[in-house]
């Protein structure tokens, strides 16, 4: 196995860019005689692959399978740059973990390393650190820390000799768990050292299970035969784990409070020993942050303590750790509080009082974070909700996000989070193992169950993927290695899961960060089986499911019979419990607030998963209006299955085509069979995110025939490839980008790499022949970019010969930036139509990611602001004789679509499931009706009086 020595740490070193820190690191490898020169550009070839940023600062280069062979021995080389490297994926490095491996020994490191990953001030460590063993120790496994505590003291113990009370001591470092009966035995065998002011010490390292101090103190102070005995300390010693636990005595002895100990409660005793002085005034705080004292609270305390007008001290109240500065930011970031511990602050002389009263003051409110009270022993895995909120207002409309449409009248069932009560420590590592062990299996066999039972392919498909998660041998390692360093197999699994679920979170891809839910869902499901916690029993009645967070298990157990509709406090509209409501047809609403969770079982719920919102305790004029609807829809959906088929039209006959957003070319088929008039939308990304590297010309060719000849001579509009800093793919890194929604993505990347760009055209032209093929460009700013990608497209179609190929093509644009919209004339001018994203140009335009908690329910897609951009484009459009089409979820908002007709919209593109209803909506108005629509809400100012206005019609 790798390890990680302070003589393969190289400091304070220098590199303009990454390329010569990997350079550097190939060099250092190969002095050291562990590679040949030629595993440089295994290195090379490895970040082209996929960045080897680890995170906090870290990055772990290491060469690819083919460069084995230049490897001599396995090694490790850890280079030091305090003032950073820029790496490619735009991550600052402070270190260098450079491995030579002939096999996949590079995971041991990583194993190694992940606790480094999720502790806040890593990064600033390193690059300040001054010494290997700094350095070492900062990467290693969190170093053993020695004991000292309530528990290890024997005070006012009665004892008439010194021995007696080196024996105290000893029997309570073995009734701590620290030693053994060899201990104890050590101890009795040897006579105590005098340290002055009437302490003595006896000390052993034999069979210490863990570095402890105990300390024993007589009823009263006697004499012995060598002098006056105030309190004997006991040390179990191992290694140098116990070398801060004699500095800690040296620091009460130089302050002259030896004596004082006598008599003294616990308290005070470990006050001493921390540093604290008698006349130390001393006051504690909670930790109430979620993820503990990091780097950004940290600096919050740092600065109030630095401008009290006395020093502070602060250490963690529980245990007799030393007292640090709380001016300094290394020294508070290295107590590693976590949330619901202990702060105890000292200070002294005047001013003490005030000083002490201003820092608990920022702890208690949360240090610039949003915090939520500490519920003693009910804190182990329960989200954090808002504390005392009342709950939604009755009779009011509340916005939300949308998730699912549909609308749903039926009393809320809340499920309220599962409280998971368990010891964290255990003293049996082997019987632990086997728990989680057990656990992991039944957890499995539940998932297959579930798997086994689900209503679709989609809920199947994200269910296997759990059971790939469960299945992952790096998140049980990590549970295993918690566990035999002490902890309980639920506190040991659920930080593997937490650390795991927190570095998702951490991803720049607001789509794969969601998916930090599917892992804890994972982690849940295994913990219920170890704490034997079942969720509580619905009713029997239909009702709607209100939940903090829904993960996809709990979606794909619904009963579809009884369950309504569902509510969520957290969530957005691209995660899988909504992607899954959706498939189930459930309508949802997600993300609308923790007064949800105040809501009481058995209130009535209106809920308007179209209109993104929900309505408590109905008036029963509005509940019977809610029913109106509800039947109206019901029979609508009825009628508009039955006319499906019918081409997209007006009552008054105006043609507007509705076709399909497809994510996969496998649903095509799906999609005519709901009357799809083509497809409006084929996000061809989902090709290159199924692939572990760009998929190539065959593979990209047969994916887009299958969407042609499935259409069998309906229009296929396809995407170009829309990835980027928000949606990444791993082997095409970009920098990372502190917004990447305004950074490179769509048609801004595809033209860095023009190659792969010209193989996505080529692929969709061939694939295309025989059918109406329609390609745009996502993401275009002006019509500069998009006569980049058109001079490609026309090479190409010089190449390819008319009879191998497309010729019924044509190339457009999408208009999802506002300045796409405002210079709409020029691009008319040279495109062959506009499709419309409304998805993007709503948050562009109004400054608001559709994905944000609390702002996402204002990111409406009918804003007036929106609209007239809309009538721009289409406006600009028709002056040139171009169609133009709307594929984001505006074209199947009932409300919209008149409004979008009357703007002048040719083509709708919704979702399959959608697509009957959207035409059934054309049905309902004319040509003149639509056009009053649009004026009106052209001539309101908020996204609301819009809606108002229009529902008043």
């Amino acid at each position: 196995m790798l390890t990680l020595d302070q003589d393969d740490i190289i400091l304070d070193r220098h590199a303009e860019d990454w390329q010569s820190a990997l350079d550097l690191a190939a060099q250092q490898l190969s002095e050291a005689g562990l590679v040949t020169e030629g595993y440089r550009q295994g290195l090379y070839d490895r970040e082209a692959q996929s960045s080897t940023f680890l995170g906090n600062a870290i990055a772990i280069p290491h060469g690819t399978p083919d460069s084995r062979d230049h490897v001599n021995r396995t090694g490790v080389r850890v280079i030091q740059f305090p003032r950073g490297v820029e790496w490619h994926d735009g991550n600052r490095v402070h270190v260098l973990v450079t491995i030579a491996a002939q096999s996949d020994e590079h995971l041991d490191i990583l194993r190694q390393l992940t606790h480094v990953l999720d502790r806040e001030g890593v990064a600033e460590r390193l690059a300040a650190a001054d010494s290997a063993r700094e350095i070492a120790a900062l990467l290693s496994k969190a170093p053993l820390e020695a004991r000292l505590d309530a528990d290890t003291l024997c005070l006012n113990f009665p004892a008439s000799d010194s021995l007696e009370l080196a024996l105290a001591g000893a029997a309570r470092l073995r009734q701590s768990g620290c030693v053994d009966n060899a201990f104890v035995a050590a101890i009795a065998d040897q006579q105590a050292h005098p340290l002055g002011q009437g302490l003595w010490l006896t000390s052993s390292p034999v069979g210490v299970q863990t570095p402890a101090l105990a300390l024993a103190t007589p009823e009263a102070s006697f004499q012995g035969p060598l002098g006056t005995v105030n309190g004997v300390f006991c040390l179990a010693a191992q290694g140098s784990a116990h070398r801060d636990l004699l500095e800690r005595i040296m620091t009460l002895l130089d302050s002259r409070a030896g004596e004082t100990l006598v008599g003294a409660d616990s308290a005070t005793v470990l006050s001493r020993l921390a540093g604290e002085s008698a006349s130390a005034r001393t006051a504690t705080a909670r930790v109430l942050n979620a993820h503990g004292l990091h780097a950004r609270p940290a600096k919050q305390l740092v600065q109030v303590a630095r401008e009290q007008s006395v020093p502070v001290k602060v250490r963690l109240a529980e245990g007799g750790g030393a007292a640090v500065s709380a001016a300094s930011l290394t020294k508070v970031i290295g107590l590693g509080a976590r949330r619901g511990q202990q702060l105890l602050f000292s200070a002294e002389g005047e001013g003490a009082d005030s000083a002490l009263s201003a820092v608990c003051r920022v702890v208690n409110e949360g240090l610039g974070e949003k915090v939520a009270p500490f519920e003693e022993g009910r804190e182990h895995v329960a989200p954090i909700t808002e504390p005392s909120v009342e709950p939604l207002e009755a009779d009011v409309p509340h916005l939300a996000v949308a998730a699912s449409p549909g609308l749903a009248i039926a009393e809320a069932f809340v499920m309220r989070p599962p409280r998971f009560d368990y010891p964290e420590r255990a003293e049996q590592p082997a019987e632990e193992l086997r728990r989680l062990d057990s656990a992991i299996e039944e957890a499995g066999r539940q998932l297959a169950s579930l798997i086994r039972q689900a209503p679709g392919g989609e809920v199947s498909e994200i269910l296997s993927m759990h059971e790939e998660m469960l299945d992952d041998p790096e998140l049980h390692e990590a549970a295993r290695e918690g566990i035999r360093e002490g902890f309980s197999a639920e506190a040991g699994w659920w930080r593997a899961i937490d650390t795991a679920a927190h570095a998702q979170e951490m991803l720049a891809d607001r789509l794969l960060a969601e998916r930090a839910a599917d892992l804890r869902d994972v982690g849940r499901r295994v913990l219920g089986v170890l704490c034997h916690v079942e969720l509580p029993t619905p009713p029997e009645r239909p009702y709607i499911l209100v939940m903090d967070d829904i993960g996809p298990s709990d979606v794909a157990r619904l009963d579809t019979r009884r369950v309504q509709g569902l509510l969520t406090a957290r969530g957005g509209a691209t995660a899988h419990s909504a992607i899954l409501a959706r498939a189930l047809g459930i309508p949802a609403v997600v993300g609308a607030g923790a007064r949800t969770m105040a809501l009481d079982n058995g209130t009535e719920l209106i809920l308007d998963g179209e209109r993104g919102r929900v309505i408590p305790a109905p008036s029963t004029a509005r509940r019977q209006r809610a029913e109106l609807r509800l039947k109206e829809r019901e029979r609508r959906e009825r009628d508009a299955w039955e006319a499906r088929f019918e081409e997209g039209r007006t009552s008054d006959g105006h043609r507007v085509e509705v076709a399909a957003n497809l994510g996969n070319t496998a649903h095509t088929q799906d999609a005519v069979e709901r009357g799809a008039e083509g497809v409006g939308l084929l996000r061809t990304e989902f090709i290159f995110m199924a692939h572990a590297q760009a998929p190539d010309l065959d593979t990209q060719i047969a994916e887009y025939r299958t969407a042609a000849e499935n259409l069998d001579g309906r229009p296929l509009v396809a995407r170009t490839l829309d990835v980027g800093g928000d949606k990444p793919l791993p082997y095409w890194p970009v920098p990372q980008e502190d917004n990447p929604f305004l950074g490179l993505r769509g048609i801004r990347l595809a033209l860095t790499k023009p190659d792969i760009l010209e193989t996505q055209l080529r692929a969709l032209l061939i694939a295309g022949r025989g059918c109406p093929l329609r390609i745009m460009l996502p993401m275009v700013k002006d019509v500069a970019e998009f006569r980049q990608a058109r001079a490609i497209f026309d090479r190409l179609l010089e190449q390819l010969p008319e009879a191998e190929r497309a010729t019924d093509v044509q190339l457009g644009v999408m208009i999802e930036v506002p300045s796409c919209a405002l210079l709409a004339p020029s691009l008319a001018a040279e495109v062959d139509f506009f499709s419309i994203g409304t998805n993007d140009l709503t948050q562009y335009t109004l400054a608001i990611d559709r994905g944000h908690s609390e702002l996402s329910a204002q990111a409406d897609g009918l804003h007036p602001a929106v609209l007239r951009l809309i009538q721009m484009a289409v406006d600009a459009a028709h002056a040139q004789g171009k169609w133009v089409g709307v594929c984001g979820e505006l074209a199947s908002d009932a409300a919209a679509v008149p409004v979008l007709v009357g703007l002048g919209v040719d083509e709708l593109s919704v979702a399959s499931r959608q697509v009957p209803l959207v035409k059934a909506r054309l049905r309902d108005f004319d040509m003149s009706e639509a056009q009053r629509q649009a004026a009106l809400a052209l001539s309101q100012a908020t996204s609301e009086a819009v809606r108002e206005a229009l529902e008043a019609l």
